[in-house]
């Protein structure tokens, strides 16, 4: 009987953890480019969404991105393939900066965002080593505000470079949030204060900043049931 009701447990506990994996096909209808220009592309022989914001947005960690109708993701894992490149007319402070913006809620005023910054991961500079990876929440909590108000906390490193393919991996539960590089079986960066909370929802989001050619490709997610 003892065993039985482990076996039982178990099964119970397997299946409220099933992650449903949903594959996102880039499909125009299903793409909403919020304050940024967007075009399918093939690169290194990968279907690509290329994503530039507009000029006309001057401050950075803002809504601009192309947000994936229907994802409404809350809990579970959102995978996809990234690689960014410097535009020719990028400002100094232009890192390649790309990354994915979750739990977008309607009307994009409201969401998470984790993003790297590919120059940093190979300077001479530790200090700029050590920002190669963000968190940020939009809107009261921008990476000026974190790195002033609990420096450390929000970044982390890795290696990684522009103009190559970077596997980002974030899994999301509740109100934390884990970001892993490459197949690296550790994460990379812990998050553990999500700023709007474990109840939070939305859409998915493929996001770049200023001087960001970016592209993305192999888009997938597994929702935790």
């Amino acid at each position: 009987m003892e065993k039985l009701k482990f076996l039982l447990t178990v099964f119970l506990a397997l299946n409220i953890l099933i992650l449903k994996a949903q594959v996102i096909r880039f499909e125009k209808d299903k793409l909403e480019a919020t304050n940024v220009s967007m075009s399918a592309e093939k690169l290194q022989g990968k279907e690509a969404i290329k994503v530039i914001k507009n000029p006309e947005i001057k401050e950075v960690d803002q809504p601009t991105f192309v947000k994936i109708m229907g994802t409404n993701f809350r809990n579970g894992t959102i995978e996809v393939s990234v690689l960014s490149r410097l535009l020719p007319d990028a400002p100094e402070l232009a890192r390649g900066f790309i990354g994915v913006a979750f739990r977008i809620n309607e009307d994009n005023s409201k969401f998470e965002c984790i993003y790297i910054r590919p120059t940093n991961a190979r300077a001479d500079d530790q200090i700029r080593r050590n920002h190669s990876i963000q968190y940020f929440s939009f809107p009261d909590f921008p990476f000026m505000r974190t790195r002033k108000e609990t420096p450390e906390k929000y970044e982390s490193y890795t290696d990684m470079a522009l103009n190559e393919w970077i596997k980002i991996k974030i899994k999301v539960n509740d109100a934390k949030a884990q970001l892993f590089i490459n197949e690296a079986i550790q994460p990379c960066l812990i998050v553990n204060d999500l700023k709007h909370g474990a109840d939070s929802s939305g859409e998915i989001g493929l996001w770049v900043d200023v001087g960001t050619e970016g592209y993305f490709a192999d888009l997938k997610f597994y929702e935790q049931k």
